[in-house]
């Protein structure tokens, strides 16, 4: 559970951090690709299409947060301009961050009433389902750049090889 606003505000630097690291590392091919033309959400999103719902998501949660409505924001980039996609991460997250700083600690315990079904859901959970948005379209992000052969960035910058590397004296020294 989220106890206090400059905690998370922390931990969403962190993530941001990681989301514009891994969109920095793309391409310049990267904003003419496209998703397949497939049924379902997002169908044949662009990578652009991605990090402008990535930045309006933010403010769109922060939205409902501050019991404003779930009520979304357009993206302020051009999807097909790879030039805006990391000046409108870098604004939606210093516009999040402003829109909860000075929240009331209060209102991480607070119901929120869900837009599209019954019910509600506490301030911090709204704020994680933010998170583990982004983390999803990140995800989608470098999916689609590892199947195009394009470099993707190791999460914590240690690889899963290097810690395969690394078992071997670990299983020695802990008796496994």
């Amino acid at each position: 559970m989220i106890t206090d606003i400059p905690s998370y505000l922390r931990f969403f630097d962190s993530v941001r951090r990681r989301t514009e690291r891994d969109v920095a590392a793309l391409p310049p091919g990267a904003a003419a690709w496209q998703a397949p033309a497939v049924s379902g959400e997002a169908a044949g999103w662009s990578i652009g299409d991605i990090v402008g719902h990535i930045g309006g998501s933010r403010l769109y949660f922060a939205s409902a947060y501050r019991g404003e409505g779930w009520v979304s924001t357009l993206p302020e980039i051009d999807r097909a301009d790879q030039r805006t996609w990391l000046p409108w991460l870098q604004a939606s997250a210093g516009r999040f961050v402003a829109r909860l700083q000075d929240t009331p600690a209060e209102w991480l315990t607070r119901k929120i009433e869900m837009i599209d079904t019954p019910g509600s859901l506490s301030g911090w959970r709204l704020l994680m389902m933010m998170l583990e948005h982004e983390v999803h379209h990140r995800s989608q992000i470098d999916t689609y750049a590892g199947l195009q052969g394009w470099p993707v960035p190791d999460i914590f910058g240690r690889s899963a090889e290097s810690i395969a590397a690394l078992q071997p004296e670990q299983r020695a020294r802990h008796r496994h």
